[in-house]
């Protein structure tokens, strides 16, 4: 609890506080933010295997590399977020506007490899491709605290929430503007290397412009506690919150889809010609996302978060199943027809999407309430440093084996890779089957499983809604505690 004295609720924290002008520059900023991360997310792995031809070892220490060493240094980031000094900027709006430039750099460095260390290749390839990777994992470490600006924008829950889905719609919808991007681009330049460094350039230079504009425009409205306590402190309260557990094993099981998703743009490449062309299956998945959020957020009305989680993890099975089938009875027959009903399941695919990435931040905004009613702190990036212990685990797994399931001598699905001379070799029908059964079924499975944990989830309804009302208590007691020690403060400095 706060060292402040509980007083009665403030009605004034319930009404809605943030203005349209600052909504849409919030939005705006979130969206061109999530248009970087997405480029380096959508085409990064392409980019190693197609264009700087990376050994699958290579690719996957490259992989583990850039999961593991990011962890230990998350782990210092985390602690300085949670436990600086905050001044009137707010706790996120002085990193995000700091970051901006470094992560849109490093974002065009990603796809600029000098030919000299191209030619080295080895040990100094790998060293300096994980260098720049690091190095934008740190950066957009802190410019990614753009997301947890959302659930501070507004201490009225029902306007966080509105805040939170909108905020997810324009993740999504920026997530998939690279693969427009590179599409266009790729009329134009047919070279895959140009391709991506125009596109990364073009990304970089807008996400920067928005952000530095739009986030000056925001204004955080949580009361934070001057309180100074061991950093350490957080890590632990978080760990023995069993709210928190529910939400770690979920993601450690949710990452594993990494195996599907590092599929996607080879798939592409192998079914349509072309890296360039993976717009053709990101569109309608991207597209059922933002609709996927919209349903989500009026079945919200209707039934709790975590029974609407549980049921999207069975619609997911179900969906990638399904369009498994479709792609398997397509491949052997090349039925026109079949393509269509394919892109029909890829949207039905997107509308999944919509709940695996909307409501487990409304979980953690949840969680995070009733640890800040616990401890009176708000441990916005304690709380994700922990939940990505498991994401830590799944996730380099999942990267470790994916390139060695993709290509190699030992690989499960032989991807045939680029040459300069057969700059798009034709990949054999058990290959494109293989590509597509990882990029939809062993997708399905991971989402069925990562709703599982659910199950045990007790923050909701009322329980939730009482903790709410609690906090918004200690928040005003907090508020004025504060303000008294200011004054006495100025009073000694005079």
């Amino acid at each position: 609890m706060s060292d402040a004295t509980v007083l009665s609720s403030a009605p004034a924290q319930e009404e809605k506080q943030i203005r349209k002008s600052e909504f849409i520059a919030y939005l705006t900023a979130v969206f061109f933010y999530t248009c970087m991360t997405g480029m380096l997310e959508s085409y990064r792995s392409a980019y190693l295997v197609n264009v700087l031809k990376l050994e699958s070892a290579q690719t996957s220490l490259f992989n583990t590399l850039i999961s593991v060493i990011p962890f230990f240094l998350n782990f210092l980031i985390a602690m300085y977020i949670d436990n600086r000094k905050i001044g009137k900027g707010g706790k996120f709006r002085p990193l995000i506007l700091a970051s901006a430039v470094p992560v849109g750099v490093l974002l065009v460095l990603t796809f600029i490899t000098p030919a000299p260390i191209v030619k080295a290749g080895g040990a100094l390839l790998i060293a300096y491709l994980t260098a720049i990777a690091i190095l934008f994992g740190v950066f957009s470490h802190f410019a990614g605290t753009i997301n947890n600006l959302a659930v501070v924008l507004t201490p009225n829950m029902k306007e966080r929430d509105t805040v939170m889905s909108f905020r997810s719609i324009s993740s999504a919808v920026g997530n998939s503007a690279p693969l427009v991007i590179i599409l266009v681009i790729g009329l134009i330049w047919k070279n895959e290397a140009t391709q991506y460094i125009i596109g990364a350039a073009l990304c970089a230079v807008v996400g920067i412009l928005t952000m530095l504009f739009g986030i000056r425009l925001t204004k955080e409205r949580i009361v934070y506690t001057k309180k100074r306590e061991n950093p350490l402190i957080g890590f632990k309260e978080v760990l023995v919150n069993p709210h928190a557990w529910v939400i770690i094993i979920s993601e450690l099981l949710k990452n594993f889809r990494k195996v599907s998703t590092y599929m996607g743009v080879f798939l592409a490449a192998a079914l349509l010609g072309s890296t360039s062309k993976y717009l053709l299956f990101g569109l309608p998945t991207g597209i059922g996302t933002a609709v996927g959020m919209l349903v989500i957020n009026f079945l919200l009305k209707k039934f709790t978060s975590k029974v609407l989680y549980i049921a999207s993890g069975i619609y997911s099975l179900i969906i990638n199943t399904l369009a498994f089938l479709v792609g398997y009875t397509y491949f052997k027959n090349g039925s026109s027809v079949l393509q269509i009903v394919f892109i029909v399941f890829l949207f039905l695919i997107g509308l999944q999407f919509g709940a695996s990435n909307l409501l487990p931040n409304m979980f953690q905004a949840d969680v995070l309430e009733d640890l800040e009613l616990k401890t009176g702190k708000r441990l916005d990036a304690s709380l994700p440093f922990v939940v990505g212990i498991g994401t830590l685990i799944s996730g380099t797994i999942a990267t470790a084996l994916a390139p060695r399931i993709l290509y190699g001598d030992a690989s499960i699905i032989q991807y045939i890779q680029p040459t300069d001379l057969i700059p798009n070799p034709e990949q054999s029908l058990k290959t494109k089957i293989l590509m597509l059964f990882f990029y939809t079924v062993v997708h399905g499975i991971m989402m069925f499983l990562a709703g599982v944990p659910y199950f045990f989830f007790r923050l909701t309804g009322k329980r939730k809604q009482d903790i709410h009302e609690a906090v918004l208590e200690n928040r005003k007691a907090m508020e004025q505690a504060n303000q008294a020690t200011e004054t006495q403060e100025e009073t000694e400095n005079e």
